[in-house]
């Protein structure tokens, strides 16, 4: 059981969460959440955070650790996690990691270390007003004339991961892959079983989603939202949060709400194939695929099976 992790990934609406639940009652252990939005508080609709119900039946780590606006970095999620995961193996019980941002997952497992004081947002909140201000091709230009490579790698509206490479570039004077080949940990931290889940035609995923927007709504996503615009709560990583910023312009009179859902449910079915692509090129990650009329049943029990093969009984 030495620092043994069970992970449950997979793009947005995949059912993560039904199963990580099921999995953490069966095994009477804990879930740690490896999403990047689901840490903040207030936030409940729009991310598709656990529903205090759920909440209730298997307990929950990572969940709203943070208000919206406060910093928060990659390197304190492994802090804070890790902690979290450390806690539960000493206690006997096999944490359960759930989320779909890959680079939480990744950094978790591996233990990475980060360069530069993560207190000083001194840089990125240059880079922040920039993007404001000249848009987010203005700021990739900046990464593309000190490090080409990662530039090339990067879209230009992965605003947070182009910010991270200056970051690291003007804290260390290094590209970031550069940076991380030298400080990279000869082994991962944690043994991590990895069970991406996923429906076994894209539409289905994306049948899914939209789905999960129209259910969003109906459970008061656009009050939620509005209560934290009027709040001024909506700042920093957490204004970019998909659910939220797609309501903005019907806050502001510029848009229908129609239009502002539909455009909701086209990023988050972008933002699924961009989890897909990122959890893909991931060789130790074992797929589970279901079709539409899936029974929930059998996927928990072909969980259990891969598990159990992979010596978690």
């Amino acid at each position: 059981m030495h620092n043994q992790l069970i992970c449950i990934t997979g793009p947005t609406a995949s059912g993560k969460t039904a199963l990580s639940i099921a999995l953490a009652k069966a095994r009477g252990t804990e879930i740690i959440s490896a999403d990047s939005m689901q840490i903040y508080r207030g936030m409940d609709i729009g991310t598709a955070k656990p529903t205090a119900a759920e909440q209730a039946m298997v307990p929950h780590h990572m969940i709203d650790v943070v208000d919206p606006g406060e910093a928060f970095s990659v390197a304190r999620y492994v802090q804070m996690a890790d902690a979290c995961a450390q806690t539960l193996l000493t206690s006997g019980k096999i944490p359960i990691v759930v989320g779909g941002t890959g680079l939480y997952l990744d950094a978790l497992i591996q233990g990475s270390d980060f360069p530069g004081d993560e207190t000083d947002r001194s840089i990125r909140e240059k880079y922040e007003r920039m993007a404001r201000e000249q848009g987010n091709t203005a700021v990739h230009a900046c990464l593309m004339r000190v490090d080409p490579v990662a530039a090339a790698r990067l879209h230009p509206n992965n605003l947070k991961r182009v910010i991270r490479a200056l970051e690291v570039f003007e804290q260390t004077g290094m590209p970031i892959d550069t940076f991380n080949a030298q400080n990279k940990r000869p082994e991962p931290r944690y043994n991590a079983i990895k069970i991406g889940l996923c429906p076994s035609d894209r539409e289905i995923l994306y049948a899914r989603i939209n789905r999960r927007v129209d259910q969003m709504m109906e459970d008061g996503l656009l009050a939620e939202a509005e209560r934290l615009f009027r709040d001024g709560k909506l700042c920093g990583t957490a204004a970019q949060a998909i659910g939220y910023k797609e309501l903005s312009d019907y806050f502001a009179g510029n848009s229908p709400l129609e239009t502002c859902i539909e455009t909701l449910k086209r990023r988050t079915r972008n933002y699924a194939k961009r989890q897909l692509t990122w959890l893909r090129r991931d060789p130790k990650v074992h797929w589970l695929t279901y079709d539409a009329d899936a029974d929930f049943a059998e996927v928990f029990q072909r969980s259990t099976d891969y598990l159990a093969s992979q010596g978690i009984q």
